[in-house]
């Protein structure tokens, strides 16, 4: 299972909390490249509701991982 940004990024809409076929059967109906079907059809554990994007992609940047303030935007 390889992901990019590119490819995680078709999941930012996602209807979390979502099981995988859930994601499956969303990355079909919008039309996600096959590399992102591939890579949820290989998540082993079918039944396991996944919260968001780091729960199948730990290494997902978040809001955390940039290094300036808010306040000061």
């Amino acid at each position: 299972m390889i992901w990019t940004l590119e490819l995680a990024a078709f999941l930012d809409d996602a209807p979390w909390p979502a099981t995988k076929d859930e994601l499956i059967e969303y990355a079909e109906r919008i039309g996600a490249p096959f590399e992102v079907i591939e890579n949820l059809k290989e998540i082993e554990d079918a039944e396991e509701i996944y919260e968001d994007i780091t729960e199948i992609w730990p290494d997902y940047p978040t809001d955390e991982d940039y290094f300036f303030n808010e306040d000061e935007i």
